[in-house]
C-alpha cells in the first residue's frame, strides 16, 4: 500500500492508485508493450469490438475475486457508495444476476483496476482522446442458474451524457465460455445508429422487434466472446451485445469499465429515466463531468510525449458523435 494512502470509506477521494497491484509506466517507452497494433485498431473500427487483450494476471484476478465476495454482501454504509446495487436483477425468478455499479469506490483492487496500464493504453487508442472513468459495473452469474443480460447498446442507457464518445471494456474474472454465459457481439452493429431500449435482464428475443430484416440477418451471425479469465474485450457504445444464461457448473463473473472522453457533458435535462440516476453523481445539463467521481485516467501528451504520433488510434470524428 502506498505510504500516502490513509483509508477512508469512499475511495473516490483518491485520484491515483492506492496499492501496488499495477506497476505504472514511468517513461513513454514503457507504454509501448501495452499498445494495440494497427490491425487491432482497424478491426475495432470495422467490427465495433476487439477481444483477447490481457488486463489481469491470474494473481490479480484472485485479488479481485476475493474482494468481489465482500462486495456481494456489503453493509448498509458501503452500499450507499454504489450507484446501483441489485443482488438479483434477473427478471426470471429461477435465475440470479448480481449487478452493481460503483465498486471502484469500495475496495482497493477494484479502485486500482481503472489504472491498469493495459486498460488505459487500449482505451486511449480506441477513443483517440484523453479520457475519464464514467463508471464501472459488476455482472455475476452463479453456476447452474445464472441470469441473462439481454441484447442492448450501452449508449441507449447513457443519453444523459453528450457527445457519444464512450468505450466499454469487459474483463472476465472467470473463463468465459458459451456454456457459462459469455458475452456475444453483433459485428458491424455499431454502424446502425441508436436503437430503442428493449430491456436489459429479461427477454433475449426482444431486440428483434427493433431490427430490420437486413439487420436481423446480420444479428443471426453473432459471435461468442469466449475469453480466459483476466482477458478483456472492448466495444463501441452502439455495438449490440448480450449474454445468455449460465447452466454450467462454473460461475461467470465479470467487471466492466466504462470510459468517456475528457470533456464529456451532462445531458440530463430531457432524460426520460431520471429515477435511474438517483444515486449517481451530479451530471447537470451542459456541465463538464470532471468531479472526483469521474477521475482523469489518461492524457496522451503527458504520458506519451513524442511517442504520441507513432501510436495507431481511432479518429474520433470518424467513429463517434464528435466534431
Amino acid at each position: 500500500m502506498n505510504q500516502s494512502f490513509q483509508p477512508v470509506r469512499d475511495l473516490s477521494h483518491y485520484s491515483s492508485p492506492i496499492a501496488d497491484m499495477f506497476e505504472q509506466p514511468k517513461t513513454a517507452a514503457e507504454w509501448e508493450k501495452y499498445m494495440l497494433t494497427e490491425h487491432q485498431v482497424a478491426a475495432f473500427r470495422e467490427h465495433g469490438f476487439i477481444n483477447g487483450i490481457q488486463i489481469l494476471t491470474e494473481e490479480q484476478v484472485g485479488i479481485l475475486n476475493e474482494e468481489l465476495v465482500k462486495l456481494q454482501s456489503v453493509n448498509e454504509e458501503d452500499r450507499k457508495l454504489f450507484y446501483h446495487y441489485e443482488s438479483n436483477e434477473a427478471e426470471d425468478p429461477g435465475k440470479v444476476l448480481f449487478h452493481a455499479i460503483g465498486g471502484w469506490r469500495v475496495t482497493p483492487g477494484f479502485h486500482d483496476l481503472i489504472w491498469s496500464p493495459a486498460y488505459r493504453m487500449a482505451t486511449y487508442q480506441l477513443l483517440g482522446h484523453p479520457f475519464r472513468l464514467f463508471h464501472d459495473q459488476l455482472f455475476c452469474k452463479p453456476a447452474l442458474h445464472g441470469g441473462v443480460v439481454a441484447w442492448h447498446q450501452d449508449f441507449s442507457y447513457w443519453t444523459f451524457t453528450k457527445p457519444m464518445h464512450h468505450l466499454t471494456c469487459w474483463i472476465g474474472l472467470d473463463d468465459a465460455t458459451t456454456e457459462n454465459g459469455c458475452l456475444y457481439y453483433v459485428p458491424h452493429s455499431h454502424k446502425w445508429g441508436l436503437l430503442p431500449i428493449t430491456g436489459l435482464t429479461g427477454d433475449m428475443t426482444a431486440i428483434k422487434e427493433v431490427l430490420t430484416d437486413e439487420q436481423f440477418a446480420i444479428f443471426e451471425k453473432k459471435i461468442p466472446n469466449e475469453l480466459p479469465k483476466g482477458y478483456a474485450s472492448f466495444h463501441h457504445p452502439l455495438t449490440i451485445h448480450g449474454s445468455y444464461a449460465n447452466y454450467s457448473e462454473r460461475p461467470r463473473r465479470a467487471v466492466v469499465l466504462n470510459a468517456m472522453a475528457d470533456g464529456t457533458l451532462g445531458n440530463s435535462a430531457n432524460y426520460e429515466r431520471l429515477d435511474a440516476l438517483h444515486n449517481f453523481p451530479a451530471m447537470e445539463q451542459d456541465q463538464v463531468l470532471d468531479s472526483r467521481f469521474f477521475p482523469l485516467l489518461f492524457e496522451g501528451d503527458r504520458e506519451l510525449g513524442a511517442l504520441i504520433n507513432e501510436i495507431p488510434r481511432i479518429d474520433p470524428a470518424c467513429l463517434y458523435n464528435v466534431e
